[in-house]
């Protein structure tokens, strides 16, 4: 999930679907509420933490954190220099994920197909938004966090895109690099806020329209590969922290034939990424059966 969340364009979210967990994290977020803290002060820390699952959310958290950490300036380095490649891998991921979600839904009615077209509507149209730039003032960063974390747990909404719709994603991903505390604080801060408030809407809305809001989230995923779509032409570039010239503006093209071997391992990487779901479902799955 960190390292998914790392790329612009690509939701933790989906690979907490992929891999069967998340459920488990919208009601494990859920269980941090007043009761948690009334537990704690009647029964002590240890009931707490078992009352929150603290074991997974720990878990969890720390692989999160851990991918973020240490894949950031290595898929930097792959979104400057080989982006296609990236792209492409993505591409089969989130590919694989939409049938994977399909298959969840058991019985397709007129209202999960209008969920599904009006979640792709939505996800292709904010793909395909033109970044803007707002001023990284704390207020921003705080808000920016709120509102990135609610995208970060919606499968085909990526947090780190919609911190590049904002103009944020540069300086957070620099404070990340460079540990930058103070930024990261506001940042966490505004996330956890955000995602206390949207992971009970949210766990709300599968428990009470389950099959509708599973093909809206596919609708999410299938949008969203618009913005995967590996091949690009830039047509506006810009300066980042560094001075250095990245793109900022790109349009989907389809792909030469002339490049050859570049396009063949561009296609292979696809088939990669959509084998990666395929062994994360199986092992899910294998999961799931020795724990019942």
């Amino acid at each position: 999930m960190g390292a998914a969340d790392v790329v612009p364009g690509v939701s933790g979210g989906t690979i907490a679907f992929i891999t069967g967990i998340y459920q488990e994290l919208l009601d494990s977020i859920q269980r941090i509420n007043v009761h948690a803290l009334r537990v704690l002060w009647q029964q002590g820390p240890k009931a707490a933490w078992q009352a929150i699952n603290g074991g997974f959310l720990l878990t969890l958290g720390t692989g999160i954190l851990f991918a973020l950490f240490s894949l950031a300036r290595i898929l930097h380095y792959l979104l400057l220099h080989h982006p296609v490649f990236l792209w492409a891998f993505f591409f089969g991921l989130i590919l694989a994920s939409c049938w994977h979600m399909v298959r969840t839904i058991p019985h397709w009615q007129r209202s999960q197909y209008l969920a599904l077209i009006f979640g792709a509507a939505v996800a292709a149209s904010i793909s395909l938004l033109a970044p803007t730039s707002i001023e990284a003032t704390p207020w921003i960063i705080f808000f920016a966090g709120s509102i990135a974390i609610c995208a970060m747990i919606l499968p085909g909404i990526s947090g780190s895109f919609i911190l590049l719709l904002m103009g944020l994603y540069e300086p957070i991903l620099g404070a990340v690099k460079q540990l930058d505390l103070s930024v990261l604080m506001i940042f966490a801060t505004g996330a956890v806020l955000g995602l206390m408030v949207f992971s009970r809407l949210l766990s709300w809305l599968l428990d009470h329209y389950r099959a509708t809001m599973l093909a809206l989230l596919t609708g999410f995923m299938a949008g969203s590969l618009v913005k995967v779509w590996p091949w690009k032409e830039t047509v506006q570039y810009r300066l980042n922290s560094s001075g250095h010239e990245v793109p900022w503006l790109q349009i989907n093209q389809w792909p030469s034939v002339q490049d050859g071997a570049a396009l063949g391992f561009a296609l292979l990487l696809m088939l990669v990424g959509a084998g990666t779901v395929l062994l994360l479902e199986r092992w899910a799955h294998v999961d799931n059966r020795a724990a019942e």
